[in-house]
């Protein structure tokens, strides 16, 4: 047993360390909360799990470890991170997180809540305490603050018997389970680390072999994040995975990471360093010879191991540029088949070898027996709808090298101009107008060009019928647009679709053979110049600002920023099973959720499988706000955990989880109930839709409580967006509100959220006719 005061001066001290294996600090201010509640109430707040080693036989975190014995963390670190940020006002020495998660927590010492501060909420309310501040020894402003109010005197003694009794949270006694002995190597650690740590983030086999590494080479993680950041500021993700995969590709020429055990940390250090290298190289080629050139459009990024290992083989460089381009033609055909996105340690091991063995010839010849002996693009690989589909960094690499013309302008794209921007040929609100069209068509990648940011505005939400004809017919052809005017009715898009992938296949194809052949020139100013594709969020468009306002409350609420428009894959085939609008792989907070998955065309994802997978797949915006609502209150301590945190796929929510609004005094004289129902019908009589959760809504909190909730949501609710799509805005609670008769039910607040939702939405509605 250990007092918290003990174990916080052990880490000044430096006695208590985290390993250099161990993840970042993934709490958010709701756990946070939790903590302090539960420590204040004496609840059990579960053991520490250490790891007694002498300090400089492991690698640790943030400073090194000096001679002598050492404990180092292994389960328990994210509540003695919290606890030390807040009684000590600072992160520890081994942190990695944001620091202003645990700053700034007020203990309320009349209802006995813990709440962030907030400034409007707590202006000259003396009922709530500076919990940092009284740790740090001020206890006496917090006495002074409540002695100096007469009114408060009568509850004095209890208020001041609350905060002695938070004080007594700093002499709480902690169980420390212990690992000692010579036989607990890194492997027999890191194992029981991963057995004790169910319920948060388990080291993966590459963990494992980089903490070994570690042990003897105490750079060896700092040198691989510090790599990852320099890409990052360069517009590239990349996992402390994937480099591993290629440092070790190139130190072995092996795909597991389990072979990495024979390796000297000497020989790693040459491995990885030689394989920032080559990564660097490629990228230098993917993004002047194919225009690659940011995170998002750069496709297959583990064939990048298979790379490096050749360019390992072959002393850094390929042996000239129709090389170099027959990697390209290569690199390019297996993002497009999928190639890595399953079994991605067996498709490496094969091509490791293959590439070992006969070089860039044996993998295409080895690629090529997988589609019957012929590498070709054709129209299918334009089929993809969303920006995260395999088709969207294809048409942006061939809008790069083609030099494709802007629509307006007609000057080259990114040769006259810096930014580039997507621009929709077939507006969506005019093909949703028309009602024949699926979402995956609304979405097709074959409806996207690429042109200036002026020009997006310009053509945005025209007509292609009215403005096309005016484009010199040389321009259309550069944007692969078919020239039969015929095709540039809303009526015949789907005609439209397949011409145009037609003509993108061809030409994309034709430049693949010119890398096959080494036929591109390398000479002429054809390096391409990286160029900035502008942000795609179209702030009209109802679903855009929705899922916009859900990521940013998401983050607000301590979740990690998901992948937009993502491609999700089978992890053991390759198949495609969904694009979802927001994916979440590592859950909400990594390593503490299963994979949660935002996927609004349910009809077009595999759902059956990615159940199998044990993902939590939202049909719903709304449904997934509150699970995470849900998830953070019973985090936090306010709500029980009742299993409504966990949902199933589809899960529609039934409610707005937003905190309960006190009623107005006022009468609403039945009116405003009928008009309420009224609608509700009229959304089924007119549209067919129905709108269930609204409903659900109106029996459990009444008509005008179930309005004023949607009204202080943060985004446009579900029920929004579907009469957005459809036209009907009349039929929103906002258009309810604000309605002359019923105006005064409602706060100018409201009034004023509702006013501004129909404002932003009502000019992005096509006109009929």
């Amino acid at each position: 047993m250990a007092k918290l005061s003990t174990i916080l001066d052990q880490i000044d001290a430096g006695t208590m360390q985290l390993p250099e294996f161990q993840r970042g600090y993934v709490w958010n201010r709701d756990q946070v909360r939790g903590l302090m509640r539960s420590l204040y109430h004496g609840y059990p707040v579960g053991a520490l799990l250490v790891w007694e080693t002498e300090g400089s036989a492991q690698a640790v975190r943030g400073a090194a470890s000096s001679a002598g014995q050492k404990q180092l963390l292994l389960d328990g670190q994210q509540r003695v991170t919290t606890l030390y940020g807040i009684i000590r006002g600072k992160a520890p020495g081994f942190f990695e997180g944001d620091p202003s998660v645990f700053a700034g927590l007020r203990f309320n010492v009349e209802d006995e809540s813990f709440q962030f501060h907030a400034p409007v909420k707590m202006k000259d309310d003396p009922l709530w305490i500076d919990v940092t501040a009284m740790f740090a020894g001020d206890d006496g402003a917090a006495y002074e603050q409540l002695l100096d109010l007469k009114w408060l005197r009568p509850k004095l003694p209890t208020y001041l018997a609350r905060i002695s009794q938070l004080q007594a949270v700093l002499q709480r006694d902690f169980h420390i389970e212990q690992i000692t002995g010579a036989d607990k190597t890194v492997d027999v650690v890191v194992d029981i680390f991963n057995r004790v740590n169910s319920g948060g983030t388990k080291l993966s086999k590459g963990d494992l072999a980089l903490a070994r590494i570690c042990s003897d080479w105490a750079d060896a993680r700092p040198t691989m994040r510090r790599n990852i950041e320099r890409w990052k500021e360069s517009g590239f993700s990349f996992t402390p995975d994937w480099l591993l995969r290629n440092a070790n590709a190139v130190a072995t020429g092996r795909a597991p990471f389990s072979v990495l055990e024979d390796v000297s940390a000497d020989q790693f250090e040459v491995g990885l360093n030689s394989a920032v290298e080559h990564v660097d190289h490629l990228l230098y080629l993917i993004t002047t010879r194919l225009g690659l050139d940011h995170d998002r459009v750069l496709m297959g990024r583990y064939a990048l191991p298979v790379l490096s290992r050749h360019l390992a083989n072959r002393g850094g460089r390929f042996v000239d540029g129709a090389e170099a381009d027959r990697a390209l033609h290569w690199y390019i055909h297996a993002a497009l088949l999928g190639r890595f996105a399953g079994s991605t340690e067996t498709y490496l091991a094969k091509d490791l070898e293959t590439v070992d063995k006969s070089g860039i010839e044996g993998v295409t010849a080895a690629l090529a027996r997988s589609r019957k002996g012929v590498l070709s693009i054709d129209a299918q690989d334009f089929e993809g709808n969303g920006r995260g589909s395999r088709s969207y960094p294809l048409l942006y690499l061939l809008t790069r090298v083609r030099q494709s013309r802007d629509l307006v302008t007609g000057h080259p794209l990114g040769v006259d101009a810096s930014a580039l921007q997507v621009h929709e040929i077939f507006p969506k609100p005019e093909l949703v107008k028309l009602g024949k069209y699926s979402r995956a068509e609304l979405n097709a990648i074959a409806n996207f060009a690429f042109v200036v940011p002026s020009t997006a505005v310009t053509l945005n939400r025209r007509n292609p019928a009215e403005y096309l004809a005016h484009v010199d017919p040389a321009v259309l052809a550069s944007q692969w647009i078919p020239a039969d005017p015929e095709l540039w009715k809303l009526e015949n898009y789907r005609e439209f679709l397949a011409a145009r992938r037609e003509l993108l296949a061809r030409d994309a194809d034709a430049f693949s053979e010119e890398l096959l052949t080494g036929s591109r020139p390398w000479t002429g100013g054809e390096e391409l110049k990286p160029i900035v594709v502008a942000p795609d969020d179209d702030e009209r468009d109802a679903r855009v600002a929705q899922i916009k306002g859900l990521v940013e409350e998401f983050a607000e609420m301590g979740f990690a920023a998901p992948s937009l428009d993502a491609e999700i894959s089978d992890p053991d085939t390759g198949r495609v099973l969904a694009v979802a609008e927001a994916f979440w792989a590592d859950g909400l907070q990594p390593g503490q959720d299963k994979a949660v998955i935002l996927e609004l065309d349910p009809e077009e994802a595999d759902l059956a499988r990615l159940a199998e997978l044990e993902c939590l797949v939202f049909t719903s915006v709304d449904a997934l706000r509150g699970y995470a609502q849900r998830r953070n209150e019973t985090a936090s301590g306010e709500r029980e955990d009742d299993g409504s945190a966990v949902s199933s796929i589809g899960g529609s929510s039934a409610e707005v989880d937003i905190e309960l609004l006190d009623e107005p005094p006022v009468e609403t004289g039945g009116q405003f109930d009928q008009v309420v129902l009224d609608t509700i019908d009229a959304c089924k009589a007119d549209l067919g839709y129905n709108p269930k959760q609204f409903k659900v809504m109106v029996n459990q909190y009444g008509a005008l409580g179930a309005v004023r909730r949607i009204l202080h949501a943060p985004a446009v609710s579900d029920g929004f967006v579907t009469l957005w799509e459809r036209r009907r805005l009349d039929l929103t609670v906002e258009a309810i509100a604000t309605d002359e008769r019923f105006r005064h039910l409602f706060t100018e607040e409201e009034l004023a959220v509702a006013e501004k939702r129909l404002a932003d939405f009502t000019d992005a509605v096509p006109k009929a006719g």
